[in-house]
């Protein structure tokens, strides 16, 4: 009997040990990673993520001299001078047929754009599409064996989170620099449209826009964009768009060759207590209409300035940049149902969305 019960318990016990093997496991990814990550080294996930990430050359041409509408005979022909200007940053190629992201500003207005891959190749590349209200640009180039990223969620993302910043800092080469996620969700930065920025203090530096910040795991969980800086130079301030809107622009670049986004036709700001104070609201939960644009569809359905936008579809209006994201979710044709407070009632308003009007 004692040696059955010996033998229930070693199994009990091993079966218990690898149930918390499994779950140390589950939340802590990086402890199986090869080359020798954990805490006190993170190559591991640089190996995995750097091959992704490219070097981005974009070159503007255009002409200059005064312009000749005549040629007079004897007289030497004047030829325009070309100038060619460059702009230099990262991309990360998150398809393996050869899609890559990279910001917008990079490339913009771009005659010729070439990558570098991390193993040397050098190609052209095209652009599928752009994103001025998040900062994006997809491209695509050609080639075998093209080494994708792992998409990793950046949803989950927790302040304290240690990421790796790669790409081509000052043109310097690839480079890897390690941090924080000092912040997530980060808004009215003045940077996008549209903003939910991840805040890291890992060293970001010009060259490094577009390029990739992953977690301990090697998978990227955001695009490289902006620094807070004085000096032009690290300050420890960098952000990064979420690899989950990333993709998400990138789906729909793919699919219609732009970004589809709902539209109401109003500007709004949030309230603070003393304006909650003065009309007359408990708190200063909600959105204060500031505008709504004449014979768009929310001053069409009735929505009018001065109104406190308290919800949308069913949740609670929190502020204004929340609200706004929420209506670029919609697709054209949708109702959103907004629960509108106006002189002392609440009222319930269903607008039909648009496509939001190009900029």
């Amino acid at each position: 009997m004692n040696f059955y019960r010996r033998v229930r318990f070693i199994l009990s016990s091993i079966v218990t040990g690898l149930a918390v093997a499994f779950i140390v496991v589950l939340f802590n990814p990086q402890l199986l990673q090869p080359g020798g990550s954990g805490p006190g080294s993170y190559a591991g996930a640089a190996a995995i993520a750097s091959p992704s990430v490219a070097y981005v050359f974009a070159t503007k041409v255009t002409l200059e001299g005064p312009p000749v509408p005549f040629e007079e005979p004897g007289l030497p022909r004047s030829e325009p001078k070309v100038r060619r200007d460059h702009s230099l940053g990262s991309g990360v190629l998150v398809r393996t047929d050869g899609v890559v992201l990279t910001n917008n500003h990079v490339i913009q207005g771009a005659d010729e754009i070439n990558l570098v891959l991390a193993d040397g190749r050098a190609m052209s590349a095209t652009i599928v599409g752009t994103d001025a209200d998040t900062d994006l640009a997809v491209l695509r180039i050609s080639g075998e064996q093209l080494p994708a990223a792992r998409i990793g969620n950046s949803e989950k993302l927790r302040v304290g989170d240690v990421v790796l910043a790669i790409g081509n800092p000052f043109g310097v080469g690839q480079a890897v620099t390690m941090g924080i996620v000092s912040a997530t969700g980060r808004s009215q930065l003045g940077l996008t449209t549209y903003e939910n920025f991840i805040q890291t203090d890992a060293a970001i530096n010009p060259g490094n826009s577009g390029g990739a910040l992953v977690n301990a795991a090697g998978e990227l969980v955001g695009i490289n964009t902006a620094i807070f800086s004085r000096s032009g130079g690290n300050q420890g301030i960098g952000f990064a768009i979420p690899v989950s809107l990333a993709m998400a622009v990138a789906d729909e670049i793919l699919a219609h060759g732009r970004v589809i986004r709902g539209w109401i036709g109003v500007s709004g700001q949030d309230l603070t207590p003393a304006l909650a104070e003065s009309l007359g609201l408990a708190s200063p939960s909600g959105v204060l209409v500031a505008g709504v644009q004449r014979n768009g569809p929310a001053a069409t359905a009735g929505l009018q300035p001065g109104d406190v936008i308290l919800g949308l579809d069913g949740s609670p209006a929190r502020n204004a940049v929340e609200i706004m994201n929420a209506i670029a979710k919609h697709r054209p044709g949708e109702l959103a149902r907004l629960r509108v407070y106006r002189q002392g009632q609440q009222l319930l308003l269903d607008i039909k969305v648009v496509e939001r009007p190009g900029q």
